[in-house]
């Protein structure tokens, strides 16, 4: 019994023992024998009691001769590749007896955690076992610590040597590395050597090198010679940093964060100051760069969109200015301006910044303000004063039909006291009304054409701040085209249409214009009823619109005047026509609207002349007396025009722009119809005549009707009355929506949406949205919160 019991002692079988391990360690070949009796041997030796610490102390010894003695093979090095090489040799050859050892010596580990079975090691985790953190640790205190200095500075000149552009075997610096992540065995932080010591030191080498590098590139070479080498850097040192560092950790992120603040941040300023220049002129490829670098930088963006702004609203605005001869008179050379700038900037943005949205934002930001700014064209509305009116929804009104016989237009005025607005809208509506109208423009143009413009249009109009100034003018023009049938295409007409619905036009305004088109059909049916049943003998001299004035006119709009005989006489037939059809319906007579047909005979010949209903009830004074000269006054007593309409009549007949032999003729002569006095005589021309290329032409037709002016000098002031009092209106009806929906709302967020929801008709101004909040107040709508004056609450 004492005999087997001394054979289980670690003295007795240390000595068998002890040759196997020194080979492993060595990597020298063990048998198959010997490698099957280190298992029984350390069997043996934990059967005893005593014999796992010593077992574990031994080859703790041998360990460490071991490592002693590699440590003199790689000290005999001096050279630093040579270190290296024998340094790293060494270690994979012990890390790989790390994973191998242990394996025998399986039972050991259990006897010393104090376990029945080394079957409950965790055989996926080597990383556990005693064995190998004995070896670990080991080299860790021993040879790593001796010459881990070394090794890193070392390891550091040659990434260093390599970014001066010299060549050496990267393995060396990657094999230093791993040591470094395979040394620790912290079970919280795998590499918490690597970090504390590797990486720290690659971090910090590197950030040296560029601080004494960036700043010569800087100096010798200049910004824009600087932005390639600092974009260069930044690429080289990632790759090299993928390839040094540890993957699958934050390392290369953080390198790359010093490496952005010692070559860029550090610079930022110099190299921002260039992006001024570089927009204005167009240095697309260098302003790619300076977005790449400057985007690795907080804040970095920031100025260069600025600057876009600031480059887009000056270059856009000087632009506007130095042809404002020309675009002022020419509403189509105007938006095809606008529609350039757009296009320049537009390319700008692509080839400097590859449609980045936050510089789109800038440009639109931008043009903007190119749009609706009113140092070229002003249009003022008035400023209503008073707390706002009396209703929040405006009550609905049943309008009565208008007839307007198809037997106007001045601009209306722009300028009255009060805010002023850009006159954009207005111009845009004006080029609409080009395309759509028969005139040279839309007629050399193709319907795709026609149709790409128009597009244009409404790219343009979405920049428009007070889009309901466009509606205005748009309808006004609308109106003109379907009454004098002067639509270059119906069908284009009802698309544009359309299309104002898909660009967020407020859809109250798009259905009126609708319903305009399904009224000049329902009066096309009308007129001709009445025709098949009025008399022979007038059935092909008149054509009738009766339409809904909800859509088309204002009951104020209406102005007196004395028709000649021929024409009264057509209206009891009229009345008494639509009587039958729509009993208990009255109908409105808007002259102003009309326009017709008359044959003017003279000494020179005929001519068929288009005019107006006043310009007619004018002519009309001289049907029984051509020759006499009438003065001013006699004028206004036989016409029962009022004075503003009735200067305007007589100035489109003496000084029409586009024929050379006025029809009427002033004394004295007169430069504009405030220049008509009560005395002023006025007389036919008897040798009026048209001239074609300088040859008097005795028949020939002239349409004197120019632009048919839709709106009196009256209603022009109540249109501009009436934008503002919608305006109000709105920004009631939104405010009281926000409140009933939040119930409570603080000013801040109330502004905010409100110019959210009302954005697509006009922008409010901060002094309109306080008024009508005030008005709300007074008129118990809303209260201010008890706590807070800033926060406005809905009062049911």
């Amino acid at each position: 019994m004492s005999l087997l019991k001394s054979h289980f002692t670690f003295e007795a079988s240390w000595p068998n023992m002890r040759p196997i391990i020194l080979k492993l360690l060595k990597q020298e070949p063990v048998t198959q024998t010997d490698w099957q009796d280190l298992f029984y041997s350390v069997h043996l030796v934990c059967l005893d009691e005593k014999g796992p610490p010593k077992l574990r102390e031994a080859l703790k010894e041998d360990i460490m001769f071991y490592i002693k003695q590699a440590q003199k093979r790689v000290m005999a090095h001096q050279e630093e590749q040579a270190l290296l090489k024998a340094y790293i040799a060494e270690w994979r050859k012990f890390f790989t007896q790390c994973n191998y050892l242990p394996t025998p010596f399986r039972q050991l580990e259990a006897s010393l955690r104090g376990k029945a079975s080394s079957s409950l090691q965790k055989k996926n985790q080597p990383d556990e076992s005693i064995v190998r953190k004995l070896m670990l640790d080991s080299w860790n205190q021993s040879i790593f610590n001796d010459i881990k200095q070394r090794l890193q500075e070392s390891a550091m000149r040659l990434v260093r040597t390599e970014r001066n552009g010299e060549v050496f075997d990267s393995q060396l610096v990657i094999g230093v590395r791993e040591s470094y992540v395979n040394l620790c065995l912290n079970p919280s932080d795998r590499l918490e050597i690597y970090k504390e010591n590797f990486e720290a030191a690659y971090i910090e080498e590197t950030e040296a090198f560029y601080w004494v590098k960036a700043p010569e590139q800087l100096s010798n070479h200049g910004v824009e010679h600087y932005m390639k080498y600092a974009e260069q850097k930044l690429k080289e040192e990632e790759l090299r940093a993928q390839k040094y560092l540890e993957p699958n950790s934050a390392s290369v992120q953080l390198l790359m964060e010093r490496c952005v603040k010692v070559l860029v941040a550090h610079f930022k300023s110099a190299i921002l100051a260039e992006c001024p220049r570089m927009i204005q002129q167009h240095q697309t490829e260098k302003l790619r760069l300076m977005l790449k670098l400057m985007d690795r930088v907080p804040d970095g963006v920031t100025p260069m969109l600025q600057d876009l702004e600031n480059h887009i609203g000056t270059a856009g605005l000087d632009d506007m200015m130095a042809a404002v001869d020309i675009i002022t008179q020419d509403s189509e050379k105007y938006v095809e301006r606008l529609l350039d700038l757009f296009r320049r900037f537009s390319t700008l943005v692509k080839e400097a910044f590859d449609d980045d949205p936050r510089f789109l934002t800038a440009r639109d930001k931008a043009y903007k303000l190119v749009v609706n700014d009113s140092s070229v064209f002003k249009l003022e509305l008035p400023i209503r004063q008073g707390t706002g009116v009396a209703s929040i929804t405006p009550p609905a009104a049943v309008p009565a039909p208008t007839v307007i016989p198809n037997f106007n237009t001045n601009k209306p005025a722009n300028v009255m006291n009060g805010q002023p607005e850009s006159k954009c809208p207005e111009l845009l509506a004006n080029y609409c009304d080009m395309l759509l109208r028969k005139t040279p423009l839309s007629k050399k143009l193709t319907s795709d054409e026609i149709e790409s413009k128009l597009r244009d249009v409404l790219l343009v109009l979405k920049y428009v701040q007070n889009k309901d100034v466009f509606m205005r003018y748009h309808k006004a023009h609308l109106t003109r085209r379907l009454i004098l049938d002067t639509s270059a295409d119906s069908e284009k007409e009802e698309n544009m249409v359309e299309w104002l619905r898909e660009v967020g036009m407020p859809a109250d305004y798009v259905n009126k214009l609708a319903r305009m088109f399904q009224d000049v059909k329902v009066s096309q049916d009308l007129n001709q009823q009445f025709k098949e049943q009025c008399r022979a003998t007038i059935a092909d001299s008149i054509n009738i619109k009766i339409l809904n004035a909800g859509a088309w006119a204002r009951g104020s709009e209406r102005v007196t005047v004395s028709l000649p005989l021929q024409l009264e006489d057509y209206i009891p037939e009229v009345e008494e026509f639509y009587k039958k059809k729509h009993s208990g319906r009255k109908l409105q007579w808007y002259h102003h609207m009309s326009n017709g047909t008359i044959t003017f005979c003279n000494q020179v010949g005929k001519f068929d002349v288009d005019v107006t209903t006043f310009q007619m009830a004018v002519l009309f004074a001289w049907n029984q007396r051509p020759f006499e000269k009438i003065s001013y006054e006699n004028l206004r007593l036989a016409t029962e025009l009022p004075d503003p309409e009735l200067r305007r009549t007589l100035w489109s007949l003496c000084a029409f722009p586009k024929i050379k032999r006025q029809l009427i003729f002033a004394d004295p002569p007169a430069h504009s119809p405030k220049d008509f006095s009560q005395s002023t005589k006025f007389w036919v021309n008897q040798e009026f005549a048209l001239i074609k290329n300088g040859k008097l032409q005795k028949r020939g037709k002239i349409n004197l009707v120019g632009r048919l002016q839709l709106s009196t000098e009256r209603s022009k002031e109540e249109d501009n009355q009436s934008i503002v009092q919608l305006r109000i209106l709105r920004v009631q009806e939104a405010i009281i929506k926000i409140l009933k929906m939040r119930k409570k709302i603080p000013n801040s967020q109330l502004q905010t949406e409100l110019v959210d929801i009302l954005k697509n008709m006009f922008l409010p101004s901060k002094k309109m949205i306080k008024e009508q909040i005030e008005w709300l107040i007074e008129h118990k709508y809303i209260r201010r919160h008890d706590n807070d004056i800033n926060t406005f609450v809905y009062m049911a």
